[in-house]
């Protein structure tokens, strides 16, 4: 395997055993360094066992074939990744391999797993490598491995994997000020029990030239001169306002009255008033609609109300009065907002400029490579449209696609790995040349070198405009701002460059600490930490006893019926949170073959869609686990009726009753009156 000087700079710490952080630019060339770094480790150390962490599934294939498959001449290695069976014999997996390539949150599942089949101990591996490790902090997945691995540490436990993280960015952690970011970056470090933070010092000429900048410009849009569909919609969301009664609310299609209009429906969820709930549920969808105006085009943004409100006719029953009144003004409006998301005038600035940075970029047929970044998937869907129907632009030799994460969302269909996969093969083989692309193409996707990147409307943190603008990488590339004049969205992305810089000196100050300075330092955040981490179980776990199961009701979250209680609930591989009471079933209804995960679970696999049998409201799906049908709610879609009040939560970490663990053998032998 050959390096750059530069690389083996950054490296000779970790071939010494030490914990470090690499920090490379995007396209330095950190994972290449990390592979050389695994295959010293497991050339010199006996019984020497790696784990290679992502925080993205599509992050696993591609690390095993661009980079760590060279080492399968000498060592086993395998990627294991959510849609793989291999994660079910986790343990299995780990003993017979030298290198397991795999997600955060399939290694956290197993070391959790009281499944023989799935269940390790961080110990069984001598090498941990994580991937992205500016995302070691509060409570995400890495986070809540490295904080196993330093209470093992603290209580003097010695047998410990080493740490080696990678990262373009640690980002000042929201810090605007020098004293802030640089305890961000301490705490990054001690999260990860790091002796050092390696960058190119010797070699930082050779880097710079390997790794070139692209040019910046802001390409800014002048406001429209007129919206008179933007001011029909606002005009309609008035009328819904003098009916709801609500008082003044923030400025419409903002998101300061996103705000403001979720915590009203959630009061009137809470208070059982459904006019509010509603209404406010409603007028979201308007918002949106005024958000996707100004950000593409008029009709996608009809397009998208309009979508909304099919599926509230085709779903609901509508025998509720504020449903009725809502749908009905939508109807009237209908006609003269499609009429004017149809006219050829007053169409987005912001498009026009964005064909002007694609039609000087894209005037070769050959060699011109792009991205387009942008907020939702929603607005990547729309600009594609836009593109596709662009004769114009379609002259230049365009071929582009949408690029998109694989969770879920009911905003828009999620792309599956292979589905991405797909996309950034044609995208390299130069049969697609530019991508409509939300955040997943930021981050690890090995994308080839672009000559063109835009941010488009976008409004995001130092660590995202790092890694977007390290996607220009050809010879002579533009990265591109692409607002509004006097935008949020440019003066947010004016302080990024200012944090970019604050990050460099916090890292700078950070490793010209003294040795004993910062080792002190670091475990003084250490102890912290796992200090904070107990109070927090211990809280959590109080919270969880504060009532009675049985004292709990679950109400519909659009009809207001009670449904079940809390004891009614049980929870199926700690996440999976079913009904088990067999009289559940009468008060919804199933959509057989309604929903398609394209991944495989070891002991269940998805039914169909519930909904309220009375009003019509989602509430989940059913699970067929071993031969039982069982349905899962989300608890999104009920009020938690306490003795102490009611609540509207939107995750089940957040409820105030304990809720026990599914046991299948028990739950037969109740039901079936079975002698087990």
């Amino acid at each position: 395997m050959e390096l750059r000087e530069y690389q083996w700079e950054v490296i000779l710490p970790a071939l010494e055993g030490e914990n470090i952080i690499i920090w490379l630019p995007t396209g330095a060339g950190k994972t290449r360094a990390a592979t050389y770094v695994c295959k010293r480790h497991l050339e010199t150390r006996e019984r020497a066992k790696v784990a290679v962490l992502v925080n993205k599934v599509h992050l696993v294939e591609q690390h095993y074939r661009q980079e760590f498959r060279v080492l399968t001449d000498r060592f086993q290695v395998t990627p294991i990744s959510s849609d793989s069976d291999q994660k079910f014999f986790f343990a299995q997996e780990v003993k017979v391999n030298d290198v397991v390539i795999c997600t955060a949150q399939i290694l956290q599942n197993a070391l959790t797993s009281q499944d023989k089949d799935m269940h390790v101990e961080l110990t069984d591996f001598s090498l941990l490598v994580i991937d992205e490790c500016h995302h070691t902090h509060k409570d995400g997945v890495y986070n809540q491995i490295m904080e196993d691995y330093l209470e093992r540490k603290l209580t003097g436990q010695i047998k410990l994997p080493q740490i080696l993280g990678l990262t373009a960015s640690p980002g000042t952690g929201g810090n605007t000020s020098f004293k802030g970011a640089k305890q961000h970056i301490l705490q990054i470090c001690a999260n990860l029990d790091t002796a050092k933070i390696m960058s190119s010092q010797a070699h930082r000429v050779l880097l710079e030239t390997q790794i070139p900048q692209p040019r910046k410009q802001y390409d800014v849009s002048q406001e429209r001169p007129r919206d008179p569909f933007g001011k029909k919609l606002k005009e309609t969301m008035l009328e819904i306002h003098r009916y709801l009664d609500a008082g003044s609310l923030p400025e419409l299609g903002t998101q300061l009255y996103e705000q403001r209009i979720v915590e009203l429906g959630k009061e009137g969820a809470e208070t059982f008033c459904r006019k509010t709930r509603t209404c406010a549920e409603h007028l979201r969808k308007y918002n949106d609609a005024l958000l996707i105006n100004d950000t593409v085009r008029m009709i996608d943004a009809f397009n998208a109300l309009d979508e909304f409100y099919q599926r509230e006719k085709a779903t609901k029953a509508l025998r509720d009065p504020a449903e009725r009144f809502l749908v009905s003004t939508f109807d009237e409006n209908r006609a003269a907002l499609l009429a004017l998301a149809n006219s050829v005038h007053y169409e987005n600035p912001k498009l026009s400029k964005l064909e002007e940075i694609l039609r000087e970029h894209f005037w070769t047929l050959d060699g011109s490579r792009g991205i387009i970044f942008t907020k939702t998937r929603q607005s990547a869907h729309a600009l594609h449209k836009w593109i596709q129907e662009s004769t114009a632009l379609a002259r230049q030799g365009i071929k582009a696609a949408v690029l998109t994460g694989a969770g879920y969302s009911n905003q828009t269909k999620h792309m599956t790995q292979n589905e991405q996969q797909d996309v950034i093969k044609l995208f390299r083989k130069g049969a697609l040349n530019l991508l409509f692309s939300t955040s997943v193409a930021e981050e690890g996707l090995d994308i080839p070198e672009c000559n063109i990147v835009v941010r488009y409307g976008l409004m995001t943190n130092e660590i995202a405009m790092v890694q977007a603008r390290g996607r220009a990488r050809a010879e002579n590339s533009l990265y591109s701002v692409l607002a509004k004049a006097n935008s949020k969205e440019v003066s947010r992305e004016r302080l990024n460059e200012n944090l970019e810089e604050l990050t460099k000196r916090a890292i700078e100050e950070v490793q010209a600490m003294p040795e004993k300075e910062y080792r002190d330092t670091i475990t003084a955040l250490q102890r912290s930490a796992i200090i904070s981490r107990k109070m927090k179980k211990v809280e959590g776990d109080q919270k969880r006893q504060l009532h009675d199961p049985d004292t709990v009701r679950l109400h519909c979250l659009t009809c207001n019926m009670a449904v079940c209680h809390g004891s009614d609930l049980r929870t199926v591989e700690k996440m999976h949170h079913v009904n088990i009471n067999p009289d559940f079933k009468v008060y919804y209804t199933a959509t057989p073959g309604s929903v398609v995960i394209p991944r495989n679970f070891k002991d269940w696999r998805p039914g169909g869609s519930i909904s309220c049998a009375n009003c019509g409201q989602g509430w989940g799906m059913e699970m067929i686990y071993h031969s039982l049908t069982l349905p899962i709610l989300s608890i999104k879609n009920f009020v938690v009726v306490t003795p102490d009040g009611n609540k509207h939560l939107k995750k089940w970490s957040r409820v105030t009753f304990a809720i026990e663990e599914f046991n299948y053998q028990e739950y037969c032998s109740s039901t079936f009156n079975l002698d087990m």
